[in-house]
């Protein structure tokens, strides 16, 4: 068997798939968990978006390329702490 008979197809994703992989890692990664406590006006923000989406990025079937997915995660997880998106929960002492 020669080289060209061995080659192995890819199976490409359509660019609407891999646009909609796109915004959802953008919307995952944008959001926040804030501990706020009123009375001190301390926050507590934490990331979980970017925990989220770094494990389904780790374990995703169809793969897009991995470097992209966590470069999208850490745009929108800045942009994310900038908006102040996410839940906010209250901590009272």
């Amino acid at each position: 068997m020669t080289k060209s008979n061995k080659t192995k197809r890819k199976t490409n994703e359509p660019d609407s798939a891999y646009l909609l992989k796109l915004v959802i890692f953008l919307i995952i990664g944008a959001q926040w968990v804030r501990f706020v406590n009123p009375s001190v006006t301390v926050e507590i923000p934490i990331p979980i978006g970017l925990i989220v989406g770094l494990f389904i990025a780790m374990h995703d079937h169809f793969r897009i390329d991995r470097k992209i997915e966590y470069a999208v995660l850490l745009v929108a997880m800045l942009l994310g702490f900038w908006s102040q998106s996410g839940i906010y929960l209250t901590v009272l002492k």
